[in-house]
């Protein structure tokens, strides 16, 4: 997960959002979950439409103040809860039928800028990355994890190739004092063989332990879970994803319970495999050249979405086998 804009820029973007509202049609009403409330893009945007309501999550406290003044101005259509959106089918629906549930992966304009969260190489002070209902901080996951487990945080969750040596040199150096913000990006500069222009030295890193504090792959996974349980037939899942392990397990999701695979005509009824969701899209949808003009960090969105047209239970066992190597190292954090 990263950033849906830069943090020197004054205005929030929500990316994707005209090609968003097409696929959600809010215009003919209809109640909705922003699982990602944040600054409140998408939620603005669907309210202006009469006869919607949203309910807005948010694991982030701070994006509550953000919601009153949508109350104020959209009184009883919109109700903000600030949970986690793994936690989303603990929400009391009280039987509303849900027409769309809504995830954008990306970080706020003020998470970047929030100087205690300290979500950005370019933050100055102790380790944070907390984006709220933390059991954990980024300070206790490098001054504590072993070697070997950063050394696999790093590899898995930030693709980063020199993970070995910065686990080493971390490992070396927190002996001495906690290592903190700026000490961490001159560990990772001093042991990257070989320097990328195109991306800071410290991104890869930083992405892996954010993820990590924050268990953003069991979130998604479960989040994606709950999703299809709690929204009925011919509701509509929607997802913008902002790296390749965040995309690679929405588009496995929707592909493995969508895709028809060719079975004996003698198999038994039962053992038929159930589609649970219809494809319109099978390729992402990614942001136009305009768009990634005016918001350049929005060039790595991408959109998929799915409609859900069928109920089953016990779907989720495939999913969860698929990517539990994942999930076994965020799962290291009960070592802290």
């Amino acid at each position: 997960m990263i950033a849906t804009i830069l943090p020197e820029q004054k205005k929030h973007h929500p990316v994707l959002l005209q090609e968003l509202i097409s696929i959600i049609s809010p215009q003919y009403g209809g109640k909705f979950i922003d699982c990602t409330f944040g600054q409140g893009g998408y939620t603005k945007k669907i309210l202006e439409f009469s006869n919607t309501e949203v309910i807005a999550i948010d694991r982030d406290a701070n994006s509550g103040k953000i919601s009153k003044n949508l109350e104020k101005k959209y009184k009883n259509r919109i109700l903000f809860k600030n949970i986690k959106f793994s936690e989303i089918n603990k929400l009391n629906l009280n039987k509303k039928k849900i027409k769309a549930i809504v995830f954008d992966l990306g970080y706020s304009l003020n998470q970047m800028k929030d100087p205690n969260k300290c979500l950005s190489f370019n933050s100055i002070g102790e380790l944070n990355m907390k984006l709220g209902l933390n059991e954990f901080s980024a300070k206790e996951v490098v001054n504590n994890l072993d070697k070997k487990d950063l050394e696999k945080i790093f590899k898995y969750f930030g693709n980063e190739k020199d993970a070995k040596k910065i686990a080493s040199v971390i490992e070396r150096e927190r002996v001495n004092e906690n290592i903190d913000t700026q000490k961490l990006v001159k560990i990772i500069e001093s042991s990257k063989r070989k320097k990328n222009y195109k991306i800071h030295s410290a991104t890869k890193i930083f992405q892996a332990i954010r993820i990590f504090v924050n268990k953003e792959i069991s979130e998604l996974i479960y989040g994606l879970i709950n999703a299809t349980k709690i929204i009925e037939k011919d509701g509509i899942i929607a997802v913008v994803t902002f790296h390749s392990i965040e995309d690679k397990i929405v588009k496995y999701f929707f592909k493995s319970l969508s895709e028809a695979k060719s079975v004996s005509r003698y198999l038994p009824k039962q053992n038929i495999k159930t589609n649970i969701f219809k494809l319109i899209n099978k390729k992402a949808i990614i942001p136009t050249y305009k768009e990634v003009q005016k918001n350049p960090t929005s060039r790595s969105a991408k959109l998929r979405f799915a409609i859900k047209i069928a109920e089953k239970n016990n779907f989720e066992s495939d999913f969860l086998e698929k990517f539990k190597n994942l999930i076994e190292i965020e799962n290291y954090s009960a070592k802290l």
